[in-house]
């Protein structure tokens, strides 16, 4: 058995999309809202029988594979390396032709967070590795974020990675280069470490795998006053980009689920520190303002977070860039008002009990905002009324919650003394254009040809119940079914089951895999369909269910006929056809007939 089959009869899919969303039991399968599209009624599902899934209203389908390659923005090499572990299956034999450039780049990321960590805690690394102690850090944690230093030489990484892997392909400067981890001096052919004489912070994807660094200057440095950066940060590159990545939500996402609430600091030694002291739900931003990708992580996990931004000015800046984004995409927000210190690192140490407070009591976005944007401003003033106006109707333009959005015009227009429908009216257009284009959107769904849906769901019964294949293959004409990929499909439909008489999931599927062209993918939506909309039939409602269905798609194949002809006719009248307006009546006559007693039986 290969790998990717092993992995598919050990995984239950059903637990593993359960790890990034809620789903519910409906009948005999699952079903969900689609993280790939926004929906308020679920239209995603699952079936653990077939260990597949769809949904019914973005039209993205497939198998274990499937899901995390889009869930993650995997490639299917990279899906197997992902899901491996989980199942309990080794890789071997992993030839450098079938590895990807970017597990290459994964794989060296991985050795180099080894080697760092292995120096942090020998002789070499042994006054950063005090000073961690000194802030605190314990040992569990050092270990656990797999924290490590990076010695004051120029080679120290480029060579040992030259060496490695130990068997096969050995890493290339190149490599190293496109990792992010060696600099190529310009105009010559030499390189040298990027990090040297730091304290290592690995960044980790959700998936657990090491993508980036974030390196602290040796506290030894920093306090001699050496004018260098005291962060130095990986570069984006074809494993890493900042915008899509979270600090520590590979360890916290479980917590963030447990506790439905994801905190967000601005750096790496909060997150550390906050899951030292218990607040495992925590992840950073990595010192920018939530970006509209990281929102999106977080809402695989919960829909609530509460920022925890340092309390300068740029802290304050940071946390109202990222709560527009968070509204953006609906979140429910909050601000936590840090007691002690400038941040949740020095405030986790100085005074629990207080943290823990502030957490408990954290203040909701938009009073946090409107506190914040009054001020002490004197509100009888014109221009300190237009101010708070202006900044207080951006955000409420961003709320999702039409009810949340009213209470808060209310609420500025008795504060503010204004009349209210004159702030109404003066609301950005954005909110307005947001639910426009969800009209569209949804009159896009909604428009599908309702022959095209017929279709579907004819060939979604029988998959339901095969015992009907024979009865359906008699009555229904190849030109009835809407589209060119339904005909190819119920074409190759009839090819499996006059060759077999039967109409088996797994056998029909596996032919269809060698005819290509998606129709084992389209097996799957409909199987799906099937499973979904005739879960509770019994076989004496589906005969009648099929021969309604029939009765329809005939309807529409005989009114395209008819119309076809119409327009034959027209121009056979303008061209004065006197033979072709004869035999054109004759075929309008028999359609006719054919509509008016359009029965089957």
């Amino acid at each position: 058995m290969n790998p990717s089959d092993e992995i598919k009869t050990k995984l239950d899919i059903v637990d593993f999309i359960r790890e990034y969303i809620p789903v519910k039991a409906v009948g005999a399968n699952f079903q969900a809202l689609c993280p790939f599209h926004g929906e308020k009624t679920p239209s995603f599902v699952i079936s653990p029988e077939k260990q597949i899934w769809h949904c019914f209203g973005c039209g993205k389908g497939g198998d274990i594979f499937s899901f995390v390659m889009e869930m993650e923005g995997l490639g299917f090499v990279e899906a197997v390396r992902l899901l491996a572990p989980k199942a309990g299956v080794t890789l071997r034999n992993i030839s450098p032709e079938t590895t990807s450039r970017r597990n290459r780049l994964l794989d060296i990321m991985a050795l180099s967070v080894k080697y760092y960590h292995h120096l942090l805690t020998n002789p070499v690394g042994e006054k950063p590795l005090n000073y961690l102690i000194r802030r605190g850090i314990s040992l569990e944690i050092i270990e656990e974020w797999q924290i490590g230093y990076s010695p004051d030489a120029w080679d120290s990484l480029s060579s040992f990675l030259a060496t490695r892997p130990v068997e096969g392909k050995k890493y290339s400067a190149d490599e190293m280069v496109e990792a992010g981890l060696v600099i190529k001096k310009d105009g010559a052919n030499r390189y040298y470490d990027r990090f040297r004489d730091r304290l290592m912070f690995p960044v980790y994807d959700v998936t657990g795998n090491p993508i980036a660094y974030s390196a602290r200057i040796n506290p030894d440095k920093e306090a001699a006053g050496e004018k260098v950066g005291k962060y130095i940060n990986s570069p984006q590159n074809a494993i890493y980009d900042k915008s899509k990545v979270l600090f520590g939500l590979d360890k916290a996402k479980n917590y963030i689920k447990a506790k439905d609430l994801a905190i967000v600091v601005e750096g790496q030694m909060d997150v550390v520190t906050c899951h030292q002291f218990g607040f495992k739900n925590a992840v950073a931003s990595s010192g920018t303002a939530l970006t509209t990708e990281q929102i999106s992580l977080l809402k695989r996990y919960t829909n609530n977070i509460a920022l925890c931004f340092d309390a300068d000015t740029a802290g304050q800046l940071a946390a109202d860039r990222g709560i527009k984004e968070a509204m953006a995409q609906g979140m429910n927000i909050k601000v936590i008002i840090i007691p002690n210190g400038k941040d949740p690192d020095d405030a986790l140490r100085q005074d629990l009990a207080s943290f823990v407070i502030a957490v408990r009591d954290a203040k909701p976005m938009m009073d946090y905002h409107f506190d914040k944007v009054k001020g002490d401003l004197d509100l009888h003033l014109v221009e300190n009324k237009k101010e708070v106006a202006s900044k207080m109707l951006n955000m409420i333009s961003k709320l999702t919650n039409r009810v949340e959005a009213d209470h808060w015009l209310k609420i500025l227009a008795q504060t503010l003394e204004i009349d209210e429908n004159v702030l109404r009216e003066s609301l950005p257009s954005e909110n307005r254009d947001r639910d426009l284009v969800k009209q569209i959107q949804n009159k896009s769904a909604a428009s599908r040809p309702r022959e095209e849906q017929l279709s579907e769901l004819l060939l979604a019964i029988i998959n339901r119940f095969p015992d009907f294949t024979s009865y359906v293959i008699s009555k229904l004409e190849l030109d009835w079914l809407e589209n060119e990929s339904l005909r190819s499909f119920y074409k190759n439909l009839i090819i499996y089951y006059n060759k077999t008489s039967t109409l088996d999931y797994l056998g029909f599927r596996e032919y269809l895999v060698t005819e290509g062209g998606g129709l084992a993918n389209i097996l799957d939506r409909l199987v799906l369909l099937g499973e979904k909309d005739f879960y509770s039939y019994e076989m004496e409602n589906v005969q009648a269910e099929i021969i309604k269905i029939l009765v329809e798609l005939k309807k529409y194949y005989l009114q395209k006929q008819i119309f076809a002809a119409q327009k034959k006719m027209a121009e056979a009248e303008k061209n004065g056809e006197t033979d072709k307006i004869k035999e054109i009546l004759e075929e309008l006559k028999s359609l006719t007939d054919n509509q008016r007693n359009n029965q089957i039986s």
